[in-house]
């Protein structure tokens, strides 16, 4: 089966469901905890490269010292064709790996239910308007010479992107289930009903949108996987 490395960069921002998806479409999940003192690798030892969320800025590596690492980890995944999915902050670093710029985002925090709208041009995302899980305050405000703009949303242009070959940066949590949407607006002493209700009554479409995606994502990986 083929292995995935993931940065997880904090305790409560983990796979998700891609630790069921991903598994089921043929592509085991090596997580790695940086922020736990595991240090990462200095190239991609693994079939594919996936990078989570998490509160820090794609920025900020003077104060989060596991940043820089992960950036040349998404970088040499880049030059070298290797799968790579970055989700939220992962997609804002894969961003600035590779040219690009990340800022504040100037519209305010795009958080809870939120609506993308693709063109359906590209292999690993559907096409058209669907429902997401939104959870940023940062946003890419300059894309790297040579990315593919996939999809956006009302407020902020860039929600999805494709660099290279075979990388993928997702500004909108596709593993997020809404029992872990509720323990991060628990965690910022939000109103978990009033952002996790309208989550749950479209959740049967969040998943089946993320399902999918998992599934090309696995499909691309398995074609080049070295790990058999």
């Amino acid at each position: 089966m083929a292995v995935a490395l993931v940065v997880q960069h904090v305790a409560h921002e983990d796979p998700g469901r891609l630790a069921d998806w991903l598994p089921a479409y043929g592509v085991e999940l090596d997580v790695r905890h940086p922020y736990a003192a595991v240090p990462l690798p200095s190239t991609v030892d693994a079939d594919a490269l996936i990078v989570m969320g998490g509160p820090m800025g794609a920025n900020d590596d003077d104060v989060v010292s596991w940043l820089p690492a992960t950036k040349a980890l998404l970088a040499d995944a880049v030059a070298r064709g290797v799968p790579t999915l970055g989700v939220c902050l992962g997609a804002q670093l894969l961003a600035v790996a590779t040219g690009g710029r990340v800022e504040r985002g100037a519209h305010g925090p795009e958080i809870g239910l939120g609506e993308v709208s693709g063109d359906g041009r590209d292999s690993l995302l559907v096409g058209g308007t669907f429902p997401v899980v939104q959870w940023h305050y940062d946003t890419v405000t300059e894309l790297p010479d040579g990315a593919t703009l996939l999809a956006s949303s009302e407020r902020y242009p860039v929600q999805a992107f494709r660099v290279g070959k075979a990388a993928w940066g997702l500004q909108f949590h596709v593993e997020a289930a809404p029992a872990l949407v509720a323990s991060w607006a628990a965690a910022e002493d939000r109103d978990v009903e009033e952002i996790v209700a309208p989550i749950r009554s479209a959740d049967r479409v969040i998943a089946r949108v993320g399902e999918e995606l998992s599934k090309r994502f696995a499909a691309v990986v398995n074609r080049g996987s070295v790990t058999g």
